[in-house]
């Protein structure tokens, strides 16, 4: 695989970024930006300028040369649904995620960042005669749409079923799946469980995400930050006794819901420890945890018929033996349990990158008007 890759992941305070030549992992590091640096700035995406800055520094320290690179691949921020697959950065991409109309955060930054330093390789390759041009992409972005219509029915007309996922992480992890087997992504139906500070499942069938949760929105399996699906009548109750507001509801159900509710914590090496230690509170927290994501894998598996090739587990705490061994017994007659832990989306997206260079992925152009 030839070519030289910058891979771009922003934080809400550290961008991440990993450095690939020839399909080979140079370095990989966590630009921490601190809180008098974030502080001075009153929205998110008035940081970009920093950001760029404490990027293209850092690699000036580490010998990299700007005109060097090849492709900026960046996490996809929360833009109008689109399809999965790459997207190159264009000036109505750069609009919606300035706009924040999805929603603001640190992810829309992203794009941004590889587009602006493309925009200085260009600059740099021009002065030196170098006629090849740096292109900036997304991968996969996490509001990709490609539900079935049927699935997005609800209970009630006004609040249809809506997709905010990992698709990154869970996209790459369908393709080493495939790839494991003797197959591509588009010969399988396979379902994902990623199971990090947010939870998704989604349902993948011919290469496309037929079916998954709102992972930002209330809805899913819970997660160490995230309430996932609570009963409603209690939640109606909650937000008219005049106790909370819009924003600490919204805050109970994503950040301060799940493992956080209940212990303050969304360590799960530290509930994890306490439950060997024999807390029994938390030991039914961590089966309620395994059964949540078991009823919602099992529930994905009836939009196929359960004709399913297999289900992974992945995300950070498919690093927990325990939980993992507990979803695969609960999920395990339906298809084979594979566990891929880790979030891997630098290198999600430096596979992206290779696989524009190789020619493999037919390149989309964002507009919002298109879907």
């Amino acid at each position: 695989m030839k070519g030289r890759i910058l891979v771009i992941n922003t934080g809400s305070t550290s961008s991440k970024i990993g450095f690939y030549d020839s399909g080979e992992k140079l370095f990989e590091t966590n630009l921490t930006h601190t809180a008098e640096e974030v502080a001075k700035y009153e929205s998110v995406m008035d940081q970009t300028p920093m950001r760029r800055d404490a990027i293209t520094d850092f690699l000036s320290e580490k010998g990299i040369s700007l005109d060097s690179i090849d492709i900026a691949m960046a996490r996809g921020g929360l833009i109008t649904p689109i399809r999965t697959g790459v997207y190159e950065v264009n000036q109505e991409m750069r609009d919606a995620l300035m706009a924040g109309k999805e929603g603001v955060h640190a992810c829309n930054l992203s794009a941004l960042l590889a587009d602006d330093i493309a925009v200085l390789v260009n600059q740099a390759r021009s002065e030196k005669g170098i006629p090849e041009k740096c292109r900036a992409f997304i991968a996969d972005p996490p509001m990709a749409d490609e539900m079935l219509p049927e699935v997005k029915v609800s209970g009630l007309p006004e609040f249809p079923r809506r997709t905010l996922f990992h698709a990154l992480n869970s996209r790459a992890m369908v393709r080493r799946y495939a790839r494991s087997v003797g197959k591509t992504n588009k010969d399988v139906t396979v379902i994902v469980a990623h199971m990090g500070g947010g939870s998704s499942v989604s349902l993948h069938r011919h290469g496309l995400v037929i079916d998954t949760n709102d992972a930002l929105g209330g809805d899913g399996p819970i997660s160490p930050e995230r309430a996932g699906n609570v009963p409603g009548f209690p939640l109606v109750e909650k937000c008219f006794s005049g106790n909370w507001t819009e924003a600490q509801i919204k805050k109970r159900l994503v950040g301060r819901g799940g493992a956080v509710a209940y212990f303050g914590t969304n360590d799960f090496r530290e509930l994890a420890a306490r439950a060997e230690a024999g807390d029994q509170e938390v030991e039914t927290f961590l089966k309620g945890f395994s059964i949540s994501f078991a009823k919602y894998i099992a529930g994905l598996s009836t939009v196929v018929c359960g004709k399913v090739d297999a289900i992974i587990l992945t995300g950070g705490i498919a690093y927990n033996e325990r939980i993992t061994k507990d979803i695969a017994d609960r999920v395990g007659f339906i298809a084979p349990v594979v566990v891929y832990p880790g979030e891997n989306e630098l290198e999600s997206l430096a596979e992206n990158g290779y696989g524009i260079l190789a020619g493999e992925f037919d390149i989309r152009y964002y507009h919002p008007d298109h879907f």
